[in-house]
């Protein structure tokens, strides 16, 4: 089997007191699931059988898996009488669950990153469960499945430096001034003085002289008339 099938999933703990620890996974799991959600907003509409969808915002990806753990069987664990326990099962499950703990320094759980093979996953833990299936004499975990999952974790210097972030509604104010009036607002954003018509509707003017310097108004995405943002 080629050595690159063998490598071990490990668990590195990026930021607060602990970081640069890294938690060694010593049984790969055995399969991993991704998932990934976008959450929509449904807008009545009357007269329509059914809501239009306007997109919001998309949701982190999260990552699950089991992970499983066993004294008689780990390289490090006591397989034997003549050596000492240097990590058990025990000591691994607090290291792990370690992580859902609030840091002092950051003053909350830290992020990690979930390393196996080609794998590159920044996330923090935001679900782990456990299960013992064995015990050592004195009543010690001696095997058990840790049931985890990661959630996406970006900072907010990486999504600044991402490309540019859509938003689901890219209206705009704006605020008149002197003798400004919609025709010229109209051709300073779209550029078309005939598009004071969206603007008043945005705005709920009956007519387009009743404005006066101080007001603010509302300036709809000219894709989306009305300020929708992307309806489906």
């Amino acid at each position: 089997m080629p050595q690159s099938q063998l490598k071990k999933a490990t668990i590195t703990v990026l930021a607060g007191s602990a970081q640069g620890k890294v938690i060694n996974v010593l049984f790969n799991p055995t399969e991993y699931s991704f998932e990934r959600t976008n959450a929509y907003k449904a807008m009545p509409v009357p007269g329509l059988g059914t809501p239009l969808l306007q997109f919001v915002n998309g949701e982190c990806d999260t990552l699950s898996m089991d992970l499983f753990l066993d004294d008689y069987t780990d390289p490090a664990g006591p397989t034997s009488r003549e050596r000492d326990e240097t990590t058990p099962v025990l000591t691994r499950i607090q290291d792990i669950s370690d992580l859902l703990e609030i840091d002092r320094d950051l003053h909350a759980p830290p992020p990690v990153r979930f390393d196996w093979g080609p794998m590159e996953f920044t996330a923090v833990i935001e679900k782990l469960g456990r299960k013992v299936t064995m015990f050592h004499s004195d009543g010690r975990p001696a095997r058990a499945t840790l049931s985890v999952i990661f959630k996406e974790y970006r900072t907010l210097r990486r999504q600044l430096q991402e490309p540019r972030r859509e938003s689901a509604d890219k209206s705009k104010r704006r605020q008149i001034a002197g003798r400004d009036s919609l025709w010229l607002l109209a051709f300073r954003e779209y550029g078309d003085v005939n598009e004071w018509v969206r603007i008043a509707e945005a705005n709920d003017l009956d007519d387009p002289r009743e404005i006066a310097p101080g007001d603010w108004l509302r300036v709809p995405p000219m894709e989306h008339p009305g300020g929708t943002g992307s309806s489906l």
